[in-house]
């Protein structure tokens, strides 16, 4: 199986309308198309939506549906609200600084900057509560390699352990202290 990229990313929204128009108008994505059907066509069930797709660049697509006839919107009670989110990529740390100025210009409470040691971020809602990130890389190429080398011996070692490898210490070294060592060197 050789997978070419992801087609689309598909959520819930509350409303289709002010769900495009916050991403079309705040985040700058190109409103590409919606469907809407009384008959769902895969299962064929009756159950009415709005099915809207904008742009998230580079050919990455952001969809979301709306569906009138069923139960409220929620979240999954046992996942912590920061968990489940969407990260958009932005090309500079200058970008990032204006997008959060803008956003918080336009009444949005912003999280951030978060240094993630190869990125940054900032977080905010969406209408319909989602949590986003804007992010930017900000690791050197090396880091990056560094990172990349340790992740393997970290998730097996986190599935031995369910506690926190240290490989990648490194990343935080400023925020932890001196001792943290890079233990792949």
């Amino acid at each position: 199986m050789k997978i070419t990229r992801i087609h689309h990313v598909a959520y819930r929204c509350m409303d289709a309308l002010q769900t495009v128009k916050f991403y079309r108008d705040v985040l700058g994505m190109e409103f590409l198309t919606a469907f809407s059907e009384d008959q769902v066509p895969s299962t064929k069930e009756y159950d009415p939506y709005m099915h809207v797709f904008l742009d998230a660049g580079m050919g990455n697509v952001i969809a979301f549906f709306e569906l009138p006839n069923r139960p409220p919107m929620g979240r999954d009670p046992n996942t912590p609200a920061w968990v489940q989110h969407i990260a958009f990529e932005m090309a500079s740390m200058d970008e990032l600084l204006a997008a959060r100025d803008r956003l918080v210009a336009s009444g949005l409470s912003v999280l951030g900057p978060t240094d993630h040691g190869l990125f940054q971020s900032i977080y905010f809602h969406d209408p319909n509560g989602h949590r986003l990130e804007l992010t930017v890389n900000t690791g050197t190429p090396d880091q990056q390699a560094r990172a990349r080398a340790v992740a393997p011996l970290m998730l097996e070692e986190w599935a031995r352990t369910k506690k926190a490898p240290r490989h990648a210490a490194w990343l935080h070294a400023a925020e932890f202290g001196e001792g943290a060592v890079d233990e792949a060197r």
